[in-house]
């Protein structure tokens, strides 16, 4: 989804037929989804130890010479270059359809070449696709080569190649055959084919790093995305059309009665900031002399009770004009949606020394937290104006420093005149290794204290390495941070550790337990079997992989994406395990350099089970103290007399029910901003939140200048 998605790896099918892969699953709640696809890691132990030898390859010479190309050749000239070599390629992708008598993509393929190699200049440029719409097929010879039944058998890494299998492996052999290149060979032609080479790896760097740095296992992580892609590839699935299944169009309102909206300009700022200050004429706020939202959250199927509609008499703050909703949960997929272009804007390469794109001039550092354990590292990035006010950003469930998301917020903050600060989310694997080793994330209380203080260290580091005192400050949560960072106003508003601090929470959980056992519960009651669940994952990962290639012709105002209610809801539940599994991989103290058996466990454990393990104790009193202290409840004394925050919530967040969203109102009063629309931070990328969010943090800044003008 947006951030988080590259094109994967290069190579594989499955190996062992249904019939096996539907014992494999049947024993687990969650499915093994590197089995099913690839089948028994036979030699996983060899498999490791050559998998971490490439890491290393790869991070201390291959990714160097990546990184001095690309400070040598701006991004125009990498593009022009990989277009030459894919047309080059040409005959490999022409074969491969002929055996597979796809003859239509065959004829399809003649004709990219033919175009692209003269008006596009030997494949400089691609005019077959940007102006005659040709795509290319992704074909090579292994895909042949499974056409014709030949089995993949075991799956090796080999030195510089990752996965392959003995098909894979004659497939590369049948590609180098086809490859004209591979018949000239004199010193000069012998260059260019290795800056073809360098140009070519340079693009994949991104994801290499990407997994290296937020997966504690990227080896599961590699299997199970190259699994994926050969099914994928091989069942044509890369080849689907996502930008026709989407729509611009205005939807027709048939969920929501509203019969008079007053748009008010002058409208009071809510209590969480100022009584006093008012909007500007352009402000995202309105006021409705009656309206109800009759909305649906799916709720887990059981044979007792069905699922019932909910009417929520709660006025909207923000009303989203024209969002299609399609359901909660692909609603909520919509935050892959949020991204500021300018962030990473540049004429050079990421991996470039010249690139300074706002993503890469935040810099990295890193802080001992706790005695024995590894050094934490955060992310920052400093105004010049040393006496800025400072923004700390704590992303969502299992999101790390280099996640997408908290780059958008700290574009906004910045741009807006603030330092920023990126700490990840406390239910993710580095922030665990940075805690004592006794730690274990999920109680909103305890992940506070502990965020809190990191957050303390972090701050005070960064005031001694600038000589700076960051007198005033915003800390913004989303999902999980949102609650985390509620919590620790709470212990702010008993004792000020901090200074001077506003809060800013975006669709935090009421209540943490009901919203991850429906996580648990969503993902059982899909009730699919492994043919669909091999299918469907494949379908998803094409699609998305698709989305993420196309972004550029893609209208960000979209009202709808291309996945089914079953499909979101599965990608939500998958996603959402493999955070859990993260953690309990750093918990067991899982080495990552042999076979252990570790996903044996994270595959029969839900967040229930995980709270069973690790979270609660013996004796029943104090389990209901615990549950009840996951609670926004917890705190309703700080929600009903903090002056010093503010919530975002939508009326359809799955994860929060509508008694709940009542239960938070009475309690925070005007510092509840209700979106109508847009599920679980899938409103994200709406320019009425995002200019309403900026009127709060301008607000803020001048509420804390006037204090500081009081005060001098």
């Amino acid at each position: 989804m947006k951030k988080y998605l590259k094109s994967f790896l290069i190579t594989l099918l499955c190996l062992h037929s249904f019939n096996t892969c539907f014992a494999n699953t049947e024993e687990s709640l969650y499915p093994d989804f590197s089995y099913i696809f690839l089948g028994e890691d036979k030699y996983e132990n060899y498999n490791r130890k050559m998998f971490n030898f490439n890491q290393g390859l790869n991070k201390y010479v291959i990714r160097p010479l990546n990184v001095i190309w690309a400070s040598v050749m701006p991004q125009y000239g990498m593009d022009r270059i990989y277009g030459i070599s894919n047309n080059i390629e040409f005959p490999i992708r022409f074969v491969s359809c002929l055996v597979q008598r796809d003859f239509k993509a065959a004829f399809h393929e003649s004709e990219r070449f033919i175009i692209n190699s003269t008006i596009g200049i030997a494949g400089m440029f691609d005019p077959a696709k940007h102006i005659l719409k040709i795509e290319q097929v992704n074909e090579d010879m292994e895909q042949a080569l499974a056409k014709c039944h030949v089995k993949s058998k075991r799956f090796f890494v080999f030195p510089f190649i990752y996965f392959t299998t003995y098909r894979g492996l004659a497939g590369k052999v049948l590609d180098a055959a086809l490859n004209p290149t591979t018949y000239v060979g004199s010193p000069i032609i012998a260059a260019i084919k290795a800056g073809l080479t360098i140009n070519r790896v340079s693009f994949a760097q991104a994801m290499l790093k990407a997994l290296e740095i937020n997966f504690p296992d990227a080896y599961d992580v590699y299997k199970t995305l190259y699994g994926v892609d050969r099914y994928s590839k091989q069942n044509n699935l890369d080849r689907v059309d996502v930008i026709s299944q989407l729509t611009t169009e205005k939807p027709v309102k048939t969920r929501k009665r509203i019969k008079k909206k007053i748009r008010q300009a002058d409208l009071k700022v809510s209590a969480s900031i100022s009584n006093e200050a008012s909007y500007e004429d352009n402000a995202t706020r309105y006021k409705y002399e009656e309206i109800v939202i009759d909305t649906i959250i799916t709720q887990p199927k059981t044979n007792k009770k069905p699922v019932k509609k909910e009417k929520l008499n709660v006025e909207p703050n923000i009303l989203l004009d024209n969002y299609n909703a399609q359901n909660p949960f692909t609603d909520s997929m919509r935050t892959t949606l949020f991204y500021i272009p300018e962030t990473d804007k540049s004429i050079w390469n990421e991996l470039s020394i010249w690139n300074r794109s706002f993503k890469n001039r935040i810099k990295a550092s890193n802080i001992n937290l706790a005695e024995g354990r590894e050094n934490y590292t955060y992310r920052y990035i400093l105004q010049k104006e040393k006496n800025a006010p400072l923004a700390v950003v704590y992303p969502s469930t299992g999101a790390g420093v280099f996640s997408n998301h908290p780059i958008m917020f700290a574009k906004i903050f910045y741009d807006l005149g603030y330092s920023v600060l990126i700490i990840g989310n406390p239910f993710q694997w580095e922030f665990m290794k940075s805690m004592p080793e006794d730690y274990r994330p999920g109680l909103p209380e305890n992940d506070a204290k502990m965020v809190r203080m990191a957050t303390g260290k972090i701050i005070n580091h960064l005031e001694k390495k600038y000589k700076r005192e960051f007198k005033n400050k915003v800390i913004l949560g989303t999902s999980y941070g949102a609650m985390t960072s509620l919590f620790m106003a709470n212990q702010e508003y008993k004792e000020n550790t901090l200074g001077n601090a506003e809060f800013i929470a975006i669709n935090p959980p009421v209540d943490l337990f009901y919203s991850v056992n429906l996580l648990d519960d969503v993902y059982k009651n899909l009730n699919m079997q492994p043919d669909e669940l091999k299918d469907m994952m494949a379908d998803i990962a094409a699609k998305t992989i698709k989305l993420y290639k196309s972004k550029k012709e893609i209208d960000f105002t979209v009202n709808n994406l291309p996945y089914s209610e079953k499909e979101s809801k599965f990608l939500t539940s998958f996603l959402m395990h493999h955070k859990l599994a993260d953690v309990i991989f750093v918990i067991e103290n899982t080495p990552n350099n042999k076979k252990s058996g570790i996903y044996e466990i994270t595959n029969d454990m839900g967040y229930k089970e995980y709270s069973e393990k690790y979270l609660l104790v013996n004796t029943n009193s104090e389990n209901k103290k615990m549950l009840n202290n996951s609670k926004l409840t917890y705190i309703s004394n700080y929600l009903k007399n903090g002056k010093n925050y503010k919530i975002y919530h939508s009326s359809n967040d799955y994860l929060v029910s509508k008694a709940q969203l009542k239960q938070l109102k009475q309690m925070t009063g005007d510092n509840l901003i209700l979106i109508d629309n847009g599920s679980h931070l899938g409103f994200l990328y709406r320019s009425e939140f995002m200019e309403d969010l900026k009127n709060t943090i301008i607000e803020i800044k001048s509420k804390n200048m006037n204090v500081v003008d009081e005060k001098l």
